[in-house]
């Protein structure tokens, strides 16, 4: 069976699927463009609301809420919260696996309202990595081009504290650097449950450049190793010497074949237009074809292990 086929996110019984018209909206002047993603996401909470036999008055009176903040939420004229949703499901009744299915998708819709600047000011690098890990968990296989990093899901403690130090540099990046390398190991959690596939994509360059210490970047590596035989995980290296089918352009993260998340020096972009999707993946599969895999990846590692090592 392929798992990616099937979007756990539209399974809530009772629940309209996402329907056209969620491409991506982006931040203008501070001023979000019209979104109908918000609306569907509105539909769903109402649709929960009605399955548990609720008048809204009555929702917005268990929840201690203004019943105008219960219409707003469900007609899409205000983007519900984390704390928001978890409170409607757990009033509606709903199920912990309901929660965790509309909070991907709530992180999903509120990235494609934010900013970098806007979601580190909503908190720092570890509410960031906490945000991430439902999407990663309700996925059955996620694919990871990186040109330029080691992703996120299979970096080393002290190779994630660099890199947190180098963003933290930037103007409204987060402090929290501690905190954020805790909650990127507690995400690397998933790699270990059974019946997922994780496919890493990265370049050469990448384990190459120096954005730590040599002997760091040695343990990062040797890290490389030891996960490459997870049997969830499949990595791949874009060797230097490559003959390339195309261009590279920037880093990305399918999420089955529902969900292209794209970051931007500014920006993160969530893609869930089936067209948007398709072409991420061929991309993704059309470089995976150029690249060195299995044993020949885990003898670049080695390769480029000793030649750290020998200065």
């Amino acid at each position: 069976m392929d798992r990616s086929r099937h979007d756990p996110r539209n399974a809530i019984p009772g629940v309209p699927r996402r329907g056209p018209g969620s491409r991506v909206a982006t931040r203008r002047g501070g001023v979000s463009e019209p979104h109908t993603g918000r609306l569907t996401f509105g539909r769903r909470l109402r649709a929960l609301r009605l399955d548990a036999g609720l008048a809204g008055k009555e929702l917005a009176a268990r929840l201690g809420w203004a019943a105008s903040k219960v219409s707003r939420l469900e007609h899409g004229r205000q983007t519900a919260t984390v704390d928001d949703v978890s409170a409607w499901v757990r009033v509606a009744g709903a199920s912990a696996a309901t929660r965790d299915e509309l909070l991907v998708d709530l992180r999903s819709l509120r990235i494609d309202y934010a900013t970098w600047r806007g979601q580190f000011r909503k908190g720092g690098f570890a509410r960031l990595q906490r945000a991430q890990a439902p999407l990663e968990a309700s996925a059955g296989t996620v694919r990871v081009f990186e040109p330029s990093i080691v992703p996120g899901l299979l970096q080393s403690s002290d190779y994630a504290r660099h890199v947190f130090r180098g963003l933290a540099r930037l103007p409204g990046r987060g402090r929290d650097i501690d905190e954020g390398v805790y909650a990127r190991m507690q995400r690397q959690e998933v790699l270990y449950q059974p019946g997922r596939q994780f496919r890493f994509l990265v370049t050469e360059a990448t384990l190459r450049w120096l954005l730590c210490p040599a002997g760091v970047l040695v343990e990062q590596l040797e890290r490389l190793l030891v996960l490459s035989a997870v049997p969830t995980v499949e990595l791949a290296i874009i060797p230097l010497d490559a003959r390339l089918p195309h261009m590279i352009w920037n880093g990305f993260w399918i999420f089955d074949e529902a969900v292209v998340l794209v970051e931007t020096v500014s920006s993160e972009l969530s893609l869930r237009d089936a067209d948007d999707v398709e072409i991420y993946t061929q991309f993704f599969e059309s470089l995976w074809q150029a690249a060195h895999r299995e044993e020949v990846a885990v003898a670049v590692l080695h390769r480029l292990i000793a030649q750290l090592r020998d200065g």
